[in-house]
């Protein structure tokens, strides 16, 4: 169900984009396709500690939309084969790359690990001050974790 339908289920203001980007609304959000949306969502809560705020389903039982967050920024997710324009415009794409900023490296790369993510760098010290570390989702995308986190200047 596309959740700006006005047929649909009421549209939350919690929900990503209802508002514009006013409060506490990311102005960025990574937008992937998965063959198994549902398990995509699984392993994002469950190994890498994201919250789900919506999900969507279509007709066929399949991921329409879903937002997940995790601190203040957030990650936009559906599954592949939905005919949607958004869906044809990705397709061929990925797989792709994802920073999340943590504050606690090493509890995350546990929580990855006894999830059983396939961890491609384990927690590392970079050169630059950051703490690392990076997984591979079930479809090929890779998920970095680490300390660093940008200064946006407004």
């Amino acid at each position: 169900m596309d959740p700006t339908s006005q047929d649909g289920p009421p549209v939350h203001k919690e929900v990503i984009g209802m508002t514009g980007n006013a409060g506490n609304s990311p102005s960025i959000c990574p937008t992937l396709r998965y063959a198994d949306a549902k398990a995509a969502i699984r392993q994002l809560t469950e190994a890498f500690g994201f919250t789900e705020l919506a999900v969507y389903e279509g007709e066929d039982g399949s991921v329409a939309h879903a937002e997940l967050a995790q601190g203040n920024g957030a990650v936009m997710l559906g599954s592949k084969g939905s005919g949607s324009r958004f869906d044809e415009a990705m397709k061929g794409g990925g797989p792709t790359g994802v920073y999340v900023v943590v504050a606690d490296v090493d509890a995350h790369h546990r929580r990855a690990v006894e999830h059983g993510a396939e961890i491609l760098m384990p927690p590392t010290d970079q050169d630059y001050g950051s703490r690392d570390y990076m997984a591979r989702d079930l479809e090929g995308n890779v998920w970095s974790f680490g300390t660093y986190a940008p200064e946006v200047r407004g």
